[in-house]
């Protein structure tokens, strides 16, 4: 017999666009919905550890600088804690703290033993110099040389970072322990222990999700069309092999603007335009520019995939999207405030939790293979990872469907209950 739904729509929220208001709202609901006791509710609602540290930096022209760094683990009863660092100006304590919690119910929604965690530097990378990011990284490493371990805290690229500075961080903290530990960091380059298929896992795993949900909804990959915003890494990815698999490109967008051809767009094409321009689409002849980048959300398209920032479907919008589907390659892209209008409509929405796992499950991987100290081949990555999106996605959907309630509620309902099970068979607290 179907369980009763006791689906509600979110509470109003303090601040409806703040990421960590957001994901307390839909964590509330997921809670009530599996009637978890207050203990436990009480515990998961807040993060296990934030750090706060000030890093001193010797600038190039001689004058020192303080970046004030954050790290937050929300919870490590599945495992070590995992989640990336990012490096930008606007990052803040609260939007840390959101992401950290993600973490844990994405490694949990995906089924692999770690908790959850974020870092983040208040700084403009864009206007440093390599030394200056070197000096930084190591310093903000060296600070938190007590948090990171192979079995505590591993960390990993996020905006602003990538291989390189995951070299360093690994590097430096190598000295404090006095021998070589690739499994402190991953997304390092593969020289130094990285994994194949790494770079492509999160976008990848949009584009496995994409493929799931477009077959629940009856729809043919090769007759549908799709937008995505944001075209660095995640959607630069997302899009090339969802039109590998016969998707028509409609829309993409990075930070120059956004970029419209209603025959379809070479994404092929896109990718090699932005390698050879600095990473950037300007120019870019094998679309229009659209006037207001922001009506690439709201376009005539079947599959929306937003994949760069937070925030960026909010009630002001929402009314307006054409999608049947949105597949969030970015964390947070769609704030609570967003959720009772798009589930009025009747769209599918695959959560960002689940999403765009692709990444930390490869993570996980390389983790995996330095313990083990053998690499595996590009194929094996690929096809686990695969594997465990795909039955990740079936497990949420199934929630949804046993519950009556959107995917969004039925990702956090299962990677909860996966953390709380824990709890209880590990005796408490």
């Amino acid at each position: 017999m179907a369980a009763k739904s006791v689906y509600k729509e979110p509470a109003p929220i303090v601040d409806r666009e703040n990421p960590l208001e957001s994901m307390m709202s839909r964590f509330n609901i997921a809670a009530e919905i599996l009637g978890l006791d207050e203990a436990t509710y009480n515990v998961l609602k807040v993060a296990d550890k934030q750090v706060i540290v000030n890093i001193p930096v010797t600038m190039d022209n001689g004058t020192v600088r303080v970046f004030e760094g954050y790290r937050v683990v929300h919870n490590t009863i599945l495992g070590p804690s995992k989640g990336g660092i990012r490096y930008d100006k606007n990052v803040h304590l609260d939007e840390v703290k959101a992401l950290a919690a993600w973490m844990t119910w994405k490694c949990a929604v995906v089924d692999i033993p770690y908790g959850g965690a974020k870092g983040g530097i208040i700084c403009d990378p864009t206007t440093m110099s390599v030394g200056e990011l070197e000096r930084l990284t190591r310093g903000y490493t060296m600070a938190m040389k007590d948090v990171f371990g192979p079995d505590r805290d591993i960390p990993a690229p996020d905006m602003g970072t990538g291989p390189r500075e995951m070299a360093w961080l690994m590097d430096e903290f190598s000295k404090t322990v006095g021998a070589t530990s690739p499994a402190v960091v991953t997304g390092k380059p593969l020289v130094m222990g990285g994994s194949l298929g790494r770079t492509e896992a999160t976008g990848r795993g949009v584009m496995v999700s994409a493929l799931a949900a477009l077959k629940k909804l009856g729809l043919n990959p090769s007759e549908v069309s799709a937008a995505v915003q944001g075209f660095g890494n995640v959607g630069s990815w997302a899009a090339k092999l969802l039109f590998d698999k016969g998707v028509k490109i409609k829309a993409i967008s990075d930070v120059s603007g956004a970029y419209w051809n209603e025959n379809g767009i070479d994404i092929n094409e896109a990718v090699a335009y932005k390698n050879a321009h600095n990473g950037r689409l300007d120019g870019f002849t094998g679309a229009v520019m659209m006037e207001n980048p922001e009506d690439l959300l709201v376009s005539n398209v079947e599959v929306l995939v937003p994949a760069a920032v937070e925030d960026v479907i909010t009630e002001h919008n929402a009314g307006d999207i054409k999608a049947r589907l949105i597949v969030e390659g970015a964390n947070g892209p769609t704030s609570a405030s967003a959720d009772p209008i798009i589930n009025e409509k009747g769209i599918m929405v695959v959560p960002d939790i689940l999403a765009n796992s692709g990444g930390v499950t490869v993570s996980y991987f390389e983790w995996v293979q330095n313990r083990q100290g053998f690499k595996w081949s590009e194929d094996m990555v690929t096809e686990r990872a695969d594997r465990i999106m795909n039955d990740a996605f079936e497990k949420v959907y199934q929630t949804s469907q046993k519950y009556k309630i959107p995917m969004r509620i039925a990702a956090y309902v299962v990677s909860i209950d996966k953390v709380a099970q824990t709890y209880k068979f590990r005796g408490g607290f």
